[in-house]
């Protein structure tokens, strides 16, 4: 399936060889699905960097962050009777959900879009407390005034919600905790209040009834949410048939706030669509693309730690130009260019 995107040259921009490992016992596995932010004017990444150990044979080892937040290293037989690990990402042991790998944020800049680097001094953002206990993934930043607000999934072994902590420099950070609890992530701040409001997309879960939509939510000081309203459903025989959910902060346009979204199929292929809200009532969808503006297509798109997924959570935009930085493979880092007319064009 051909699609709208203009791809980097230089894909992957980023890959785990690039990255040191945060602790020496530990490997950089994959490079995911950056936030991206302007700031003293460069442009910045908060890439997830997700990591694990060497694997030995007849045994799994995976990482959490125990109590006194340090990373510990659980080691299980892979005959033990209690484990079920068919699965990549998560496995199951003695009835308990686990991540194969442990995230961390980790801050990278550019002075041309296309060549980054980790700066010193810089430190990464990690879990707190138990409701990180796994680790924290998936940032978006959004600045409204003088503050930035990154909202992120937080993960342990109560589930899967959204944290928020807040900068204003980018040195020192305001952790707010856990904002909307589990089962819950992909949330993006509007980058402007509507009304006097803060508004947010966000993706709740249910597995039994309903499914994996994107919902609105609005709040008056950005920490407390309400009024949750489910705005895009997923769509039976559509790329997006199995689940939606938002990437970056919305485009504000003319014509409403564009929302560049992902969606997968049951085969868990991911592809990025948009839609389009009402500026003055973003709980009004408008219109929204039948068609992905882009689909996995390129072998650094295919194949990785999980095949067949762009996915994006951070952009820059520059007039009608906008440039889409997302995770390729669940392993590599990547670029795209786009025209948001373009965008627009392809909503119905």
């Amino acid at each position: 399936m051909k699609d709208i995107a203009r791809r980097f040259p230089e894909n992957p921009l980023l890959m785990p060889k690039d990255i040191t490992p945060s602790n020496p016992a530990l490997k950089v596995i994959s490079l995911l699905n950056p936030g991206v932010f302007t700031f003293e004017g460069k442009i910045w990444l908060v890439v997830r960097v997700a990591e694990s150990t060497a694997q030995k044979e007849s045994v799994i080892y995976f990482p959490i962050v125990n109590e006194a937040g340090q990373t510990e290293i659980i080691e299980v037989p892979l005959n033990d009777p209690d484990l079920i690990a068919n699965d990549a990402r998560v496995i199951k042991y003695k009835g308990q959900d686990y991540l194969t790998t442990l995230s961390h944020l980790r801050l990278l800049c550019s002075e041309d879009g296309r060549h980054f680097y980790e700066p010193d001094g810089n430190n990464m953002l990690a879990g707190k407390g138990i409701q990180e206990q796994f680790g924290i993934e998936d940032c978006r930043v959004t600045k409204i005034e003088d503050t930035y607000y990154l909202t992120y999934t937080a993960v342990s072994d109560n589930g899967v919600g959204v944290g928020l902590r807040t900068t204003t420099d980018w040195i020192s950070f305001k952790h707010k905790g856990m904002i909307l609890p589990p089962h819950n992530k992909d949330c993006a701040i509007f980058e402007e209040k509507i009304n006097g409001k803060f508004y947010a997309l966000h993706r709740p879960s249910s597995v039994e009834i309903g499914g994996n939509y994107i919902w609105l939510a609005e709040s008056p000081d950005g920490v407390h949410w309400g009024n949750h309203q489910c705005i895009i459903k997923s769509r039976a025989g559509l790329w997006d048939s199995t689940r939606v959910g938002a990437g970056a902060a919305p485009i504000k346009t003319k014509h409403g706030w564009l929302e560049i979204y992902h969606g997968a199929n049951g085969a868990n292929q991911y592809c990025l669509g948009a839609f389009l809200l009402d500026l003055n009532d973003p709980s009004k969808v408008l219109s929204r693309t039948t068609q992905p503006i882009m689909v996995p297509t390129e072998p650094y798109e295919l194949s990785g730690f999980f095949g067949y997924v762009v996915f994006t959570n951070g952009h820059v935009v520059d007039g009608d130009a906008l440039t889409i930085y997302y995770g390729a493979a669940d392993e590599f880092v990547c670029g795209a260019h786009f025209s948001i007319n373009q965008i627009l064009s392809m909503l119905e």
